[in-house]
């Protein structure tokens, strides 16, 4: 096995990770593995040898070496002269052994290629791609334990926090989806689209996915949104068939899970009149764009920041309120909480779990611990009362 290890080197394993897994991996996932490993492998070379185009490699290692798709075809020669090099340079998978060497890598996927510091979440995110190359080496037995296991390192602290100053309250919300029906274009077909990531917490890819069959609307009273998926972007070159989405089920759900959100009867009529106004498309999307496809983020965002220029005072424009559609959840949330719904029915409905829900509205969690306290002590004294009335 030491002369296997010497032989093997790091480029191999990650290789060969990608191969093996590629076949049961999402179009998104795929894109993060390969940009993860795009990252890293460059610092996992012989010391005192450095690419001289580092942009070249990484795109070579992240659009060729990295994508199974790729490999039908040859790269281009500038591909092919960077591929070469790091088969050459990268190290032997014995190296990994040394914290220092893993620390390297640690380091490397902690800051983007113009060396200034990586979005936490990032680094977070690549941390993690790298530990499943090397506990598939584990499993090889190149390894008796995942060498990160060996490693001390603080990965960099990520805010899950919902900031309060990005929640619009209910009155600016209705202000702002009244600007985004008050526009030309797009935007009265869209009123709906971002009303069902308010009333209904709905992801953005979720509400690109609703369609006909999943929404019960009566004539009165509370209406359902069955959630059952959502619509993602994962690029043509990651997907199976070459298309830009793919339809995911639900987040953290099982394959063929659905979702049952209530929605007020204002927001029933909203969507009974969107459906007369607009119908549906051939497969009962409620939204598409005008050639029917589906709708896209940069379009649906160019309409929303449109809609806060003239719904939003000077000063609230240049603060974080409600700056991207996707805090009209967090709004809708809040506004459940502020309502005194019990926090285990917001995360279901919101599709989250309940450790996080406390975990990314642990702010508004702690306004409602007042509000629940002068409940309980309300409670107290009309207990004390009654208990004096019956003395008497």
């Amino acid at each position: 096995m030491r002369a296997i290890r010497q032989r093997t080197t790091w480029y191999d394993i990650a290789h060969a990770y990608i191969d093996e897994r590629w076949d049961r991996t999402p179009g998104t996932t795929r894109r993060t593995l390969a940009d993860a490993l795009a990252t890293i492998t460059p610092a996992l070379v012989r010391p005192g040898v450095a690419y001289p185009e580092p942009r070249v490699l990484r795109r070579a290692l992240y659009s060729w070496a990295f994508n199974k798709k790729a490999w039908v075809g040859e790269p281009p020669d500038e591909w092919k002269h960077a591929l070469d090099w790091i088969k050459r340079h990268s190290l032997p998978v014995s190296e990994l052994l040394e914290p220092d060497t893993v620390r390297r890598a640690l380091e490397a996927l902690s800051r983007k290629i113009d060396g200034k510091p990586a979005a936490a979440k990032t680094a977070v995110r690549k941390r993690s791609a790298f530990s499943e190359v090397l506990g598939t080496a584990v499993d090889k037995g190149y390894f008796t334990e995942n060498p990160l296991a060996r490693v001390k390192w603080k990965p960099p602290a990520v805010s899950e926090e919902v900031d309060p100053a990005c929640v619009p309250n209910p009155t600016q919300v209705a202000r702002l989806l009244s600007a985004v029906g008050g526009q030309k274009g797009r935007g009265p077909h869209l009123e709906a689209f971002f009303g069902c990531m308010y009333y209904a917490a709905m992801r953005p890819a979720e509400v690109i996915h609703l369609q006909l069959s999943q929404c019960h609307l009566p004539t009165s009273g509370w209406g359902m949104l069955n959630l059952s998926g959502g619509v993602v972007a994962a690029g043509k070159g990651w997907t199976d068939d070459g298309s830009v989405h793919e339809v995911h089920s639900l987040k953290r759900r099982a394959l063929k899970a659905t979702r049952p959100v209530p929605i007020p009867p204002s927001f029933v009529s909203t969507l009974r009149e969107h459906i007369d106004r607009f119908g549906v498309a051939p497969d009962g999307r409620l939204f598409r764009n005008a050639a029917g496809n589906y709708v896209e983020a940069a379009a649906y965002g160019i309409t929303w920041a449109r809609a806060r220029r003239k719904a939003l005072a000077d000063h609230e424009q240049s603060s974080l309120l409600a700056k991207r559609p996707y805090d009209l959840r967090h709004a809708g949330i809040s506004f459940w909480l502020y309502s005194g719904v019990d926090p285990a029915e917001c995360a279901r409905r919101a599709g989250q779990s309940i450790q996080v829900l406390f975990q990314y509205y642990a702010k508004f969690l702690d306004g409602l611990q007042e509000h629940s306290n002068s409940l309980i002590e309300e409670s107290m004294q009309e207990w004390n009362r009654r208990s004096a009335e019956a003395a008497d």
